[in-house]
């Protein structure tokens, strides 16, 4: 069993322990194939992660074994790692790794990251999101396709209030939308806007979608995540490993391509042949910066015409003025 891999990305040496320690026994892939995986793949890595506050979702034993979520950079951080402070909704703060360079990928999967999970901000400005991410979420009773129906429809709400959205798959059973735009708006701004695209889904398919944040209230439909939007909420990067049995990963699509894919065409495996053959289907994303002024528009029109206000946060946020009882339905009628 080899000691350590070398592998150079960037023109930075980074050295990977143990590689043939297996992390996906039903696979046989190794912690030497998910760092090699990253190298394949790292131009589109480093454009996900670039100067953002990253949290690091480690598997030191592969994904038989235990995990964690690492917020806070390790102690041993190299000093070509930078960080970025971001504050939490309890009002403590945290520096985090901000990758920079591809080799930072690399460094984190010698500590067993597998998975990915950036702020959507920069290092420069933590308080406001230059990404507005839609996480489609299939409840039970629902599928992938319905996802990807949902997806479809979505493409149409945003091109309605001048926005672009980019797909991936989710790496499990979802789809995520993320839309470029300008850092001008806090993360209570952003997240209405999500809200306001969120409810007109909604109104255009209230049998498939929904935006119950109580699970009771859901039923088989598409639960659009406009929580994701929330401080302290971050989404799986685009090309990150997922850890599931068969390894699969967050594969930006290209919108033609979102009617037939299927989240089982993307691992470990398949993955490096593909961003060989097509690069970063993402590379002009940071090309664009769109603007929420007509999304905050229509969550104006809901309020005003239709009573619709804010809806409840995450349990983990503090309360927040104006947000609805945070207590299930079922109980409040007890």
């Amino acid at each position: 069993m080899a000691d350590a891999l070398e592998l150079t990305a960037g023109g930075r040496t980074v050295r990977v322990t143990h590689p043939d320690k297996v992390y996906f026994p039903e696979r046989g892939f190794t912690k030497g194939d998910v760092a090699r995986y990253y190298l394949a793949v790292a131009d589109g890595m480093l454009r996900a992660l670039r100067d953002r506050p990253t949290t690091l979702q480690r598997h030191p034993d592969g994904v038989t074994g235990e995990s964690f979520f690492q917020k806070r950079a390790p102690k041993n951080l190299p000093d070509w790692i930078p960080t970025g402070r971001i504050a939490f909704p309890s009002g403590r703060y945290a520096d985090e790794i901000c990758p920079t360079e591809p080799a930072a990928v690399l460094w984190a999967a010698n500590l067993g990251c597998l998975t990915f999970h950036p702020w959507p901000v920069r290092r420069t400005d933590t308080e406001h999101p230059d990404e507005l991410r839609i996480d489609l979420d299939p409840q039970p009773g629902t599928d992938y396709a319905d996802a990807v129906r949902a997806a479809l429809e979505l493409r149409d709400v945003l091109a309605g209030l001048g926005l672009t959205g980019w797909p991936k798959t989710s790496g499990g059973r979802g789809l995520h939308v993320f839309v470029p735009i300008a850092p001008e708006w806090d993360f209570t701004q952003v997240r209405r806007a999500a809200i306001a695209l969120a409810r007109e889904l909604e109104r255009r398919a209230p049998d498939r979608i929904t935006t119950a944040w109580w699970k009771e209230e859901r039923g088989a439909r598409i639960f659009v995540d406009y929580n994701q939007t929330a401080r302290d909420r971050t989404i799986a990067s685009a090309y990150s490993v997922r850890p599931s049995a068969r390894a699969p990963v967050s594969a930006p699509l290209r919108w033609e391509e979102v009617p037939d894919a299927v989240p089982e065409d993307f691992d470990l495996a398949t993955m490096p042949d593909r961003f060989a053959a097509l690069g970063d289907l993402r590379a002009a994303m940071d090309d664009e910066a769109f603007r929420l002024d007509e999304a905050l528009e229509l969550a104006a029109r809901d309020e005003r015409d239709h009573g619709l206000g804010d809806l409840p946060y995450p349990p983990e946020h503090p309360k927040v003025k104006g947000e609805p009882k945070r207590v299930q339905p079922s109980r409040a009628r007890k």
